[in-house]
């Protein structure tokens, strides 16, 4: 599991003075960096094989500027060439948000998905993480440690 600690700006909050839904976007791909490198160690730009085919998110709780947010990813599933990113976000403890992103491994000069190749498959079965995300913090760390 990947986590990414983000600290929520002003101009993300909306006129309801709660974090905007459109900020979630940026957040989860903000958490996928670590992702990433297991594809592109370097995130060299011209040596990029990913594409998102979806991204959703559902709304729990309010999440509010001010305070720091815990984004955690996993691997919810691996395809032959895709892969499912499930995404949470914790305030206060709390969890406030989830999401689901698939990413595709990709030719981007022959526009066809590619299949993940095996050592790139077995890192990323490091971060598999099936569980329904728990309502705290407190409770997830538990299951990582199992």
């Amino acid at each position: 599991m990947f986590t990414e600690v983000i600290q929520p700006r002003f101009l993300e909050t909306d006129a309801l003075g709660h974090i905007n839904n459109n900020t979630y976007g940026v957040w989860f791909e903000a958490a996928r960096d670590q992702f990433f490198r297991i594809f592109v160690p370097d995130l060299d730009i011209k040596k990029w094989n990913l594409v998102i085919a979806h991204s959703s998110f559902d709304f729990l709780k309010e999440v509010f500027f001010g305070r720091e947010v815990i984004v955690k990813t996993g691997i919810s599933k691996i395809g032959n060439s895709s892969v499912d990113l499930i995404h949470s976000v914790y305030q206060d403890g709390k969890l406030c948000t989830t999401g689901k992103g698939i990413m595709i491994h990709y030719n981007l000069e022959t526009k066809k998905s590619m299949a993940i190749p095996d050592a790139i498959r077995y890192e990323l079965e490091k971060h598999m993480f099936t569980t329904p995300w728990p309502a705290t913090l407190n409770e997830l760390e538990v299951l990582e440690k199992n």
